[in-house]
């Protein structure tokens, strides 16, 4: 009995040339999650939160339905990478 094995290449990759981003929370959820997907897709860990509501204001906007104000994390060293990783994608998956 002959196996193939096909490779998946995203609709994305294929169209622009890019990897397709996914960006997930834990460096152990993106290890495992890179297996499963493979090499046509970058993995990476945001480590935590990369976005808040602001700690000196009310973080929501009550004119407009009660919209919250998010804030970058400026603390966080893994944004850059994160931004220039994003910026180089096809599409990014959060």
């Amino acid at each position: 009995m002959t196996l193939t094995v096909k490779k998946r290449t995203s609709r994305v990759e294929r169209a622009s040339g890019k990897k397709s981003l996914v960006i997930v929370e834990s460096p152990t959820k993106a290890r495992t999650i890179k297996r499963i997907l493979g090499d046509e897709y970058e993995v990476l860990a945001s480590i935590g939160h990369v976005r808040d509501l602001p700690k000196k204001e009310l973080g929501v906007d009550i004119d407009n339905g009660f919209t919250p104000k998010y804030v970058a994390v400026t603390a966080k060293k893994v944004l850059p990478q994160l931004r220039k990783a994003a910026e180089n994608a096809g599409i990014v998956y959060l």
